[in-house]
């Protein structure tokens, strides 16, 4: 039974060793619930033996739904399939800060469709090592703050940016080209709820001016990589990546250009599924429910 359009929706996300009957039991806890079912996507992994689920739902009348008294009652049916789970309310904005440096291009990109309301997001505040990027956020009305960082100081930046994420109770982080690594200590304070964006191309440039290296060695294939933040590097698990053809008549500039909106399209994708509870990680990868 299809709800009223207006109804309150919620969104559990699951995963969890694969055996029978996790469908079932869902799905009648739910019906128990008084509430239908709106969307559902699976997916069982038969390499890793993990089952992992989605389900968008809704009370059938379109009456609000009790968060804290679903989760009570989702509690028993976790502990029965050992589930690691999370369940939202699917209208429910996250509160975010966007880091950058000097590059301008996916800061506006999120901006943009934010104010447009394609990203579920309450921006709360754009952070940055340089001043150059302030009259962006201005311009979106979002606070900007400028933090410096130094070799020196980079303890002390970092603290600042976890008392900021602590004190407005921050969701999401998004390296939106913030070209600083996070120590080891920051990154495991912002598991699973940071995403980076960084250029990934085929073979894969480091260092000063990848594009230019790229140019130098006739690739024929530019991308970049939306990932979660890890102790790693660039290597965290991989939410979405973007791919765009070129061919030796393209200058470094132009490279680069491409290669710009590719990063917005990743990240941008990214960010969405990660604000709709899309997206599951096991391990070094992700399953993503697009």
């Amino acid at each position: 039974m299809t709800p009223p359009t207006a109804a309150q929706r919620g969104v559990l996300l699951l995963s969890c060793p694969d055996a029978p009957g996790i469908v079932h039991a869902v799905s009648e806890l739910l019906m128990q619930e008084k509430c239908t079912i709106v969307q559902s996507q699976q997916f069982g992994s038969s390499t890793s033996g993990i089952f992992f689920m989605r389900v968008e739902f809704a009370h059938v009348d379109g009456s609000s739904l009790d968060f804290d008294a679903l989760r009570q009652q989702i509690e028993p049916l976790a502990g029965r399939f050992d589930m690691t789970w999370q369940l939202a309310d699917a209208a429910q904005r996250l509160r975010t800060v966007i880091m950058v440096s000097k590059f301008a291009h996916c800061l506006n990109d999120l901006l943009f469709r934010n104010s447009i309301g394609e990203l579920n997001l309450d921006i709360v505040a754009v952070v940055s090592n340089h001043p150059d990027l302030g009259r962006i956020a201005d311009s979106y009305g979002v606070p900007f703050r400028h933090i410096p960082l130094t070799k020196d100081t980079k303890p002390q930046a970092e603290a600042a940016l976890l008392d900021l994420v602590r004190d407005e109770d921050i969701d999401l982080v998004i390296l939106a080209r913030y070209m600083q690594i996070l120590s080891d200590t920051l990154c495991q304070q912002l598991a699973g709820r940071a995403i980076n964006i960084h250029h990934s191309m085929l073979p894969s440039f480091k260092g000063a001016k990848p594009y230019h290296q790229a140019h130098a060695r006739g690739v024929k294939f530019i991308g970049a990589t939306a990932h979660y933040v890890t102790a790693d590097l660039d290597e965290g698990p991989i939410i979405e990546q973007e791919l765009i053809r070129v061919d030796h008549s393209l200058s470094p500039d132009q490279l680069a250009a491409r290669g710009r909106e590719a990063e917005t399209r990743a990240l941008a994708r990214a960010v969405r599924w990660h604000s709709e509870s899309r997206v599951a990680v096991i391990g070094n990868r992700t399953v993503v429910f697009p």
